[in-house]
């Protein structure tokens, strides 16, 4: 007879690797996320100041690069095309782990956090087109809502100080790199409108080249660099999107170890550029997208035209619903019970938090509004309204539950065993038992010293006082 199969928990305990892995990653993008922050309050505050205007505005358009490879390029172009490519390599890298090592090999817990990023990108889509067409807007915006902030979200969590529990933290993370994927889809089909194709072609023959070098085991940054930077600028040329490029050498990367390593290739080099990626590119992109004008008319602005109102409710109502209402339903008719410590409300404080849509809504306003500078700016103010909203409606729900997050991450991490592995990875190891026998025994025998030495001297305070003559009443 064969035993009964043990209902899956939605957001269960993560296996150890995997929250050393997401913990490790999580901090990197916590410090990217803070840097992306002031980022952004550096770039409204440079934009914003009169006296400062002019100077961001000179920068930001200063071209520089060589002409004759079709490369002299702005600055805010350099950072939307070519430092965007190392966040998307680093995007590349996280998913193919994911489809290899992480929750995503298996199809039945892949099912949850994909379905979630599908249904996160599916409804912002359908509610902007529904603001758009009952408001006579354009349609070109409807992408700009679909995409989730990782690093922002984050920074949202750092600065609120909220503990979120590592399952709630690693789907969270898995959606966003499964959203990642899918905006990069988007803007490959749906944001390339001419193709030179001896351009395309050479960049294919290039990944061929870095895919057949990674195959042989061949090794050293002097060779991939160089050759990835030459299937940037022929990807850029072709006309896709050259973030295309990042994310296909990202996916070419070997992401499961093999005897003898501790880590993969691919792990590798993600902890090598993710700083690169979270702490500089970024942050630089942010710099050069987020400076536009914010003063009150055009705020009012955000909320009266179709198309950045679309954008604000496909962040803040869109993203939720989508993303709360993929999950129930795949919980649903999964079958997956949610975990015995949460409740479906932190479910909907985690989907409103990855309404936080900021890096790659930014990029995507920025090519779905190409050639109309003031709409771009509409709609970049508009992402920042979005983002700004669903951070602050996150923050409140987070709060309410912090201290139920609290005790259940001390619960994580607690180690009285001393082994430097939390206990709850241990339970049924006979060894963890041993040891923590010997842990209280330890104890016992202290507690034991400490009685005797007690009872000895209140016995040796009785006995002296019962012999001195000088202590009786007169």
């Amino acid at each position: 007879m064969t035993a009964p199969r043990t209902p899956r928990k939605a957001f269960g305990r993560l296996s150890l690797p995997e929250r050393t892995y997401i913990a490790d990653a999580l901090r990197t993008e916590t410090v990217g996320g803070v840097l992306l922050l002031l980022a952004a309050i550096a770039a409204l505050v440079w934009a914003n100041i009169p006296a400062l205007h002019d100077s961001y505005e000179s920068v930001s358009h200063f071209h520089f690069g060589p002409g004759a490879l079709g490369l002299n390029l702005s600055v805010a172009h350099w950072a939307a095309d070519g430092l965007l490519a190392i966040f998307f390599f680093v995007a590349g890298i996280e998913l193919k782990r994911e489809l290899v090592a992480g929750d995503l090999k298996d199809p039945r817990a892949a099912a949850l956090p994909v379905i979630a990023a599908l249904c996160g990108m599916a409804v912002p889509a359908v509610v902007y087109t529904v603001t758009a067409t009952v408001g006579g807007g354009s349609l070109s915006g409807w992408a700009v809502p679909t995409a989730t902030d990782i690093a922002f979200a984050l920074a949202v969590l750092a600065v609120i100080g909220t503990s979120l529990p590592s399952a709630l933290r690693a789907f969270l993370l898995t959606l966003a790199v499964v959203d990642d994927l899918f905006a990069i889809l988007i803007i490959a089909v749906f944001f390339t409108d001419t193709l030179n194709f001896a351009a395309l072609g050479g960049a294919v023959a290039g990944l061929v080249v870095f895919w057949l070098l990674l195959r042989k085991g061949v090794r050293g940054w002097y060779v991939y660099v160089p050759l990835g930077l030459v299937i940037w600028g022929l990807m850029y040329n072709s006309g896709i999107h050259a973030t295309i490029a990042g994310v296909a050498m990202g996916l070419m990367l070997r992401c499961h170890t093999r005897e003898g390593e501790d880590h993969s290739p691919g792990e590798h080099i993600e902890h090598l550029v993710r700083p690169l990626s979270a702490g500089l590119a970024v942050p630089l992109f942010a710099l050069f997208s987020a400076g536009v004008a914010v003063s009150g008319g055009a705020l009012a602005d955000v909320f009266t035209k179709p198309e950045t109102l679309g954008v604000v409710l496909g962040l803040v109502l869109g993203k939720t619903l989508g993303i709360f209402g993929g999950t129930w339903l795949t919980s649903r008719f999964t079958k997956a019970s949610l975990s015995d410590d949460l409740a479906w409300a932190d479910v909907f404080a985690v989907a409103t938090l990855a309404g936080i849509g900021f890096t790659v809504s930014l990029l995507i306003g920025e090519l779905a509004f190409d050639g109309d500078a003031a709409m771009t700016d509409e709609v970049k103010a508009a992402v920042l309204c979005g983002s700004l909203i669903a951070a602050a409606l996150a923050t409140v729900l987070l709060k309410v539950r912090n201290a139920k997050y609290r005790g259940m991450v001390a619960e994580e991490e607690r180690d009285d065993d001393f082994s430097g592995v939390p206990d709850v990875y241990e339970e049924d190891d006979p060894a963890y038992h041993l040891r923590m026998a010997a842990v209280h025994e330890k104890k016992a025998a202290e507690h034991r010293r400490i009685a005797e030495e007690m009872q000895s001297a209140r016995l040796a305070e009785v006995t002296g006082g019962a012999g001195e003559e000088d202590d009786r009443p007169a």
